[in-house]
């Protein structure tokens, strides 16, 4: 199926800090602030929901790349936002901006790729043997 997706979609994900969403829960520190994989989730979400609602039905993406800073700590019980912007479409392989932000600031930015999928394909390949 043929289709395409303006460059320029954005979407900005949110949530306030949960001790779920820490360093300390996810094993990654020690510290009860925002984690890094926490805040990575958080960027992923934005990109998917950045280009989601664009996609035929039965086409989905997954991320398959991220590079990122964490560049401060965010407390328990603060709201963080992440914004993905997309950058580039090459065929099936879509290419975003992130910035993460606190509400005192960017806490961390970065760029990430998804593929778009056939979701039905995708997920047969990993149930044959």
């Amino acid at each position: 199926m043929e289709f395409s997706l303006p460059v320029g979609l954005v979407f900005t994900s949110e949530k306030r800090v949960e001790f779920t969403d820490s360093a300390a829960h996810y094993g990654s520190g020690l510290v009860e602030v925002f984690a890094t994989p926490a805040m990575i989730a958080l960027m992923e979400n934005a990109a998917l929901n950045a280009v989601g609602s664009y996609l035929p039905e039965g086409f989905n993406t997954v991320g398959t790349e991220i590079s990122s800073t964490h560049i401060k700590a965010t407390p328990i019980g603060m709201l963080v936002k992440a914004t993905a912007t997309l950058t580039a479409v090459d065929g099936k392989k879509l290419t975003f901006d992130i910035v993460a932000e606190d509400e005192e600031g960017i806490i961390g930015k970065g760029t990430h790729s998804r593929f778009i999928i056939d979701t039905e394909k995708f997920m047969s390949k990993l149930t044959k043997k």
